[in-house]
């Protein structure tokens, strides 16, 4: 017969009978887990950590002490509706911060994938919309409608406006404000921010192929530094670098941008 995970809820706690609780999973003092509340198996929550509404957490992830998940969204439309938070497996979420949940008129949920790392007093605020592989470092701050795709990184105290788009492996200096989208691959720094170029350290890190780099490197500088206005430049990345998804995927992300991108 297999022998099931213990869980550990400290006495302190205040877990409703309603919430479910997978195997192996540890609350810690003095925090509170509400009705509606899922858990995989395996979460540890640390102490002092408050998580409610429709809110379901993956396998495996780290909650630290005076964390709050699931509360109500800081809009001033939101009327009650029931709406969700869904977080993904392996995240690390650090000290203080704040994930609310979503609201009717942008979906309804705020969604969080796996294997990210959200430091002390990172905000992601209602219907935000975050991939897998994220690093949100000290008092970054996310709001409402914001998305952020695979493996970008968001400096210390930096912010990103509503309905903004971040792109993946994209890198946010420390103490920037992000007004448009911030495109793939680049490194976007300042209040505002511009964009200067494209995060090469980042690419050899992740063991991108110097061809894909060198075509990466070509596109950034038709974008940025050729004289050509964006519809230009496109057309001329189009034509001159074939073959690459990650051109493509930077070509796409513009095309369908609403904000207009960072240059």
């Amino acid at each position: 017969m297999l022998k099931t995970k213990q869980i550990f809820i400290h006495e302190t706690a205040i877990v409703s009978p309603k919430a479910q609780i997978g195997e192996g999973c540890y609350i810690g003092p003095y925090s509170t887990i509400g009705d509606n509340v899922v858990l995989g198996n395996n979460v540890r929550i640390e102490s002092h950590v408050v998580i409610d509404g429709c809110t379901e957490i993956g396998d495996e992830t780290h909650i630290f002490p005076f964390v709050s998940i699931g509360l109500a969204p800081q809009d001033l439309k939101y009327k009650g509706e029931q709406t969700k938070v869904i977080i993904g497996r392996r995240n690390q979420i650090r000290e203080f911060v704040t994930i609310h949940r979503g609201t009717a008129g942008g979906g309804g949920t705020t969604l969080i994938g796996d294997d990210n790392l959200l430091m002390a007093q990172a905000h992601v605020a209602h219907d935000c919309q975050i991939g897998k592989g994220v690093i949100m470092a000290n008092g970054a701050t996310l709001a409402g409608h914001v998305v952020v795709d695979d493996g970008a990184t968001i400096g210390a105290y930096s912010g990103v406006h509503q309905f903004c788009r971040v792109g993946r492996e994209a890198f946010i200096g420390g103490y920037s404000v992000i007004v448009k989208d911030a495109l793939p691959f680049g490194i976007c720094q300042g209040n505002h921010a511009k964009c200067y170029g494209l995060n090469v350290v980042g690419m050899k890190r992740r063991n991108y192929p110097k061809e894909t780099i060198r075509k990466l490197h070509h596109a950034y500088h038709l974008l940025l530094s050729s004289k050509l206005n964006t519809s230009q430049a496109l057309e001329k990345i189009k034509q001159e670098i074939t073959d690459c998804p990650e051109v493509d995927l930077i070509v796409n992300f513009i095309e369908t941008s609403q904000r207009g991108v960072i240059k």
